[in-house]
């Protein structure tokens, strides 16, 4: 695929990040970019695009905005990113937003759950290798955790990790992993001790080369069409004993630093993004005098939609200033309480805007690939809307959690 860059070719040199001193003045050189950069036409181009033309757009995408710094700003600098604080990370994605930017989605565990799991688990090597790949070589990263039978228990994991030696030798299965059909690294949750008494116990955590051999990996056809979901068959596969993340049998709790960033950072991008969205449907509403804003139950459905959007952006806020004041710690329950609020905001929206399109919105349309949950796809942007209640945690068991140990409720 030819990927044109731009709608018209600019020689200017852009650097936001020599601008964050000076916060308007960041955000205009970040919009200005995005006004140089962002093709006019990419929704059209990705539009029923062949995943060739997908992965081409997604690696060229990820490249411009490691360009200017724009791809890890909320990395440390020592780790390779900016070290730019919360208001500097809101202006770069409601300016995102605004510019209706193609959605690095290929990259999502590079650049959350790996820094989230190495920053504060990793060692020294491994940070340095594996963190200078995403940014310099744009390495894609999936995540092998959920296995067939394990459901959202989590714990109950069965995939074998035994040492041998240099290394381990993994035999089982993961399924439900995002762009493994892309991957050239995989986040792996491996039970070291099947003799251990509690089955959060004996689960360690490594780091899978994808194409080792012995790796097998078979994408998963969707609802929407789209095969983003893979299942991962490990056969007799090596992990050198470089590559153990942290200590053997203590897999379980630096797990939970990967589904943090799962829960909570990765959401910020998108709440900026849904934000944008009920904004310009509201405003195309007014202007149309849509028949909807005549209609009790739907202006009620709109108004309970915006009201829990403003509240998820405040909800995040708050997390990302206990980050910034605690890198390494944050909050414990503000993830869960924010994936939870994200995916029923983003399932009954979905289905709100699919609810106005009548029938004419659930015929069968080419997916915008690249374009998260905001494609104007109605039917795909609903079906979709679903993964988010199962990833990271179905909601049942955060709901449980939350009510046990944060709430303190009884069993």
């Amino acid at each position: 695929m030819s990927v044109q860059t731009a709608t018209s070719p600019t020689t200017r040199r852009f650097d936001p990040l020599a601008c964050k001193d000076d916060l308007d003045a960041f955000r205009a050189e970040v919009r200005a970019w995005l006004e140089a950069v962002v093709p006019a036409d990419w929704h059209a181009r990705m539009t029923g695009a062949s995943e060739a033309d997908y992965v081409a757009f997604q690696r060229w995408w990820f490249a411009e905005m490691g360009k200017v710094g724009l791809a890890t700003p909320h990395w440390p600098r020592d780790w390779g990113g900016a070290d730019i604080g919360i208001r500097h990370q809101v202006i770069i994605f409601e300016e995102i937003a605004r510019a209706q930017a193609p959605n690095p989605d290929m990259f999502v565990i590079s650049l959350y759950h790996l820094p989230a799991t190495l920053f504060g688990n990793g060692s020294k090597a491994q940070r340095d290798r594996y963190l200078t790949g995403v940014k310099e070589r744009g390495e894609v990263w999936c995540q092998g955790f959920s296995e067939p039978g394990s459901g959202s228990d989590l714990a109950s994991l069965r995939t074998r990790a035994e040492r041998k030696g240099d290394v381990y030798v993994i035999n089982g299965q993961k399924v439900w992993s995002s762009y493994g059909a892309f991957a050239d690294y995989c986040l792996l949750l491996a039970r070291t001790d099947p003799t251990a008494p509690k089955k959060q116990a004996g689960i360690s955590y490594f780091i899978l080369n994808m194409k080792a051999p012995g790796v097998t990996v078979r994408p998963i056809r969707q609802a929407t069409g789209q095969a983003e979901f893979c299942e991962i068959f490990l056969d007799n596969v090596e992990i050198p004993v470089a590559d153990l993340i942290g200590e053997e049998n203590a897999g379980w709790a630096i797990a939970q630093s990967t589904l943090s960033a799962e829960r909570g950072l990765i959401i910020f991008e998108l709440s900026e993004r849904m934000a944008r969205t009920l904004d310009a449907d509201l405003a195309e509403a007014k202007r149309t005098d849509a028949a909807w804003l005549k209609d009790d139950e739907a202006r009620r459905a709109f108004t309970r939609a915006y009201n829990d959007m403003v509240a998820l952006r405040l909800m995040i806020r708050a997390l990302m200033q206990e980050i910034e004041t605690d890198p390494h710690m944050g909050s414990t329950t503000m993830p869960t309480y924010i994936k939870v609020h994200f995916s029923e905001l983003l399932r009954r929206y979905t289905e709100f805007r699919l609810k106005l399109g009548g029938l004419a919105g659930q015929l069968r349309q080419p997916i915008v690939l690249g374009g998260g949950h905001q494609t104007g796809n109605v039917m795909h942007d609903f079906l979709l809307s679903y993964a988010w209640t199962i990833s990271g945690g179905a909601n049942e068991i955060l709901k449980t959690m939350i009510a046990e140990r944060a709430l303190g409720l009884p069993r």
